[in-house]
């Protein structure tokens, strides 16, 4: 004879209670990982900065300029070759690298922008490092940001992913 039932049958007493605390310390667990979560994602600068910090730059090196290699690169008396953060110039051959913003001024335009922007000495705030070259936010003497006056001037433009980083063209 088959015995059918019509309900399922019940946990116990003893099963419910040994399974709700593993459920509110898994709830709560997650709960607290997601605060964690919270409190520490990476905020935009302009959110935590304070207005005077994101007018003031700290430089934190000077640089006697060598030579302009083209229109986003220099080379300094001692040897470190600075490449400016966050822009693009074409390269000394006329060309753009691929996946690069492509600006419409010649490579010897922006040679000549950079070279006569730099001067013969610039201070400037590294902002990481590209092919053994560090990358810049750079100053001349007259404390015009290179950076920003490169895309000011038509000679070089923007790079968004790495402006969304460091931003220029900020004082």
């Amino acid at each position: 004879m088959v015995s059918y039932r019509r309900w399922p049958k019940r946990q116990s007493k003893a099963k419910a209670r040994r399974t709700t605390p593993k459920f509110i310390a898994t709830v709560a667990v997650v709960a607290m990982a997601a605060f964690a979560g919270t409190l520490l994602w990476p905020r935009s600068a302009t959110l935590t900065a304070a207005p005077a910090e994101a007018e003031t730059r700290a430089y934190d090196f000077a640089c006697d300029v060598a030579y302009v290699n083209d229109g986003d690169t220099l080379r300094c008396q001692d040897g470190t070759r600075v490449r400016l953060h966050a822009i693009a110039a074409r390269e000394t051959d006329g060309s753009c690298s691929a996946g690069h913003p492509c600006p419409s001024a010649s490579a010897a335009q922006s040679t000549a922008a950079l070279t006569r922007l730099a001067g013969s000495r610039i201070t400037c705030m590294r902002t990481g490092q590209s092919y053994q070259r560090v990358t810049a936010i750079c100053q001349n003497s007259s404390g015009v940001e290179i950076n920003c006056a490169m895309v000011e001037s038509g000679s070089a433009l923007i790079w968004d992913r790495f402006n969304r980083q460091q931003p220029i063209c900020r004082s």
